[in-house]
């Protein structure tokens, strides 16, 4: 019998007060300040062979608060000082909250869909986010979560979180304890 490659694992992540931080609805690439050791994190993620994957509502979109064009431009500078070849794919959701949604977290939508796209074993992945909803996300997805204290909302008291972290970087420890 023949045993085709494992499909990877991901790592999701959230982006505003994840990744970076939380510029409330953030439109102009000069607010964006990625966290002090996130590109490491994500470096030794990648390493492990985890595909990174970020997955992130933005409903200032849908609100009329920022274009498309000014959200792939801030994404574009999160890259740039992310680095080359961290970041596998990104996956927003323009959705406004209190409407129907498929892909607004805690929707899994953009879980799905991405691990659909990019081959992903949902069996041995994580989301790491700052807000309740991206534990909930997780979880909908059928995934581990990890919620970091770095966003606005810093109480983590009865998380439906499987770990809390401090950061991402603390949340890439996590994982990494058993791989590296």
């Amino acid at each position: 019998m023949i045993f085709g490659k494992a499909k990877p694992a991901a790592v999701f992540l959230d982006r505003d007060g994840t990744i970076m931080e939380d510029a409330d609805y953030c439109s102009d690439p000069k607010q964006v300040r990625v966290f002090p050791g996130v590109p490491d994190a994500l470096r030794r993620l990648k390493r492990a062979g985890y595909k990174i994957i970020v997955i992130t509502n933005q409903s200032g979109i849908g609100r009329g608060f920022l274009t498309v064009e000014q959200y792939r431009a801030v994404e574009a500078e999160v890259l740039h000082q992310l680095g080359d070849g961290l970041i596998d794919a990104t996956y927003f959701c323009p959705d406004v909250p209190d409407k129907p949604s498929k892909c607004r977290k805690p929707a899994p939508g953009m879980v799905l869909q991405s691990a659909r796209e990019h081959d992903v074993d949902l069996s041995r992945s994580f989301l790491i986010g700052d807000k309740e909803i991206d534990a909930e996300c997780a979880h909908n997805a059928g995934i581990r979560a990890i919620r970091v204290q770095t966003g606005f909302d810093r109480a983590t008291e009865g998380s439906c979180a499987d770990w809390v972290a401090e950061d991402l970087p603390a949340a890439a420890e996590i994982i990494l304890n058993g791989v590296e």
